[in-house]
């Protein structure tokens, strides 16, 4: 599944951004995001990476720079936080139906859509479960549908499984690359392990230290599907020893 030379559905040109007390969380991002591509932004904590992610989504203003592309996507952007942050409240099936419903969709016009989405994600079955019913890995998936309920085009992702324990989080790895294989989306996916970024992506993008920039970007050439046992195969772990090496020269 190659994306070059695919027309960029995202063009960052010289984005910068200083915070009221002095913090400049990135200097001078030039970042070009091909259509269907599925990126991860690699970076030790506090590099500005998901500072980069709202910028692109639109929840906060760069100080400099300009974004291109982002206008036209208008409301088709699924954004996924690294806590689920659902209503404790509103059971699965409400949870996942809040963003339809703040876009005034009826209820009875969107439950086949509700439906099929927890499917897809794998809760058919807890349509009507409480959050505080769920494994952490469950809610993630609640979060994760209720980004993909509206059908975006542009699905953002900040550190969603930093923090799950691994089985889980490698079958959510697993499970995202397969619904990203059906509808195709472009992703841009935060993380600080250089393992989940290799196994996820087929371009990874090393942002140095505060003030973030971009250190190297490299393409991930692994055939898809990639499924667990890519994990101990030979070209994977050398893929994963270079991007750590580029790490390392970018925290240098």
């Amino acid at each position: 599944m190659q994306v070059q030379g695919s027309a960029p559905l995202l063009s960052l040109e010289g984005i910068t951004k200083m915070f009221r007390d002095g913090t400049r969380a990135l200097a001078g991002i030039d970042l070009d995001v091909a259509e269907g591509a599925f990126l991860s932004l690699l970076g030790p904590s506090g590099c500005g990476k998901s500072t980069l992610l709202r910028i692109i989504a639109g929840l906060v203003e760069p100080s400099s720079g300009a974004l291109h592309g982002g206008e036209a996507l208008g409301g088709q952007i699924g954004f996924v936080f690294q806590e689920p942050t659902l209503m404790p409240w509103a059971t699965v099936s409400e949870n996942v139906y809040l963003p339809l419903r703040l876009k005034g969709r009826p209820r009875s016009e969107v439950s086949e859509r509700i439906a099929e989405t927890l499917d897809a994600v794998g809760l058919r079955g807890f349509e009507r479960a409480y959050p505080r019913q769920l494994s952490g890995g469950m809610r993630m998936r609640v979060s994760i549908a209720r980004a993909l309920v509206t059908n975006p085009k542009l699905l953002l992702l900040d550190e969603p499984f930093a923090a799950l324990d691994e089985i889980t989080r490698f079958r959510l790895n697993e499970d995202l690359l397969r619904l990203w294989q059906q509808h195709r989306w472009t992703v841009i996916f935060v993380t600080h392990s250089v393992f989940e970024s290799v196994f996820l992506a087929n371009r990874v993008v090393v942002m140095t230290p505060r003030p973030g920039r971009v250190s190297t970007d490299l393409p991930i050439e692994l055939p898809y599907p990639r499924v667990g046992a890519l994990r101990t195969a030979p070209e994977y772990m050398a893929l994963c020893r270079t991007v750590s090496a580029r790490l390392a020269e970018a925290m240098a």
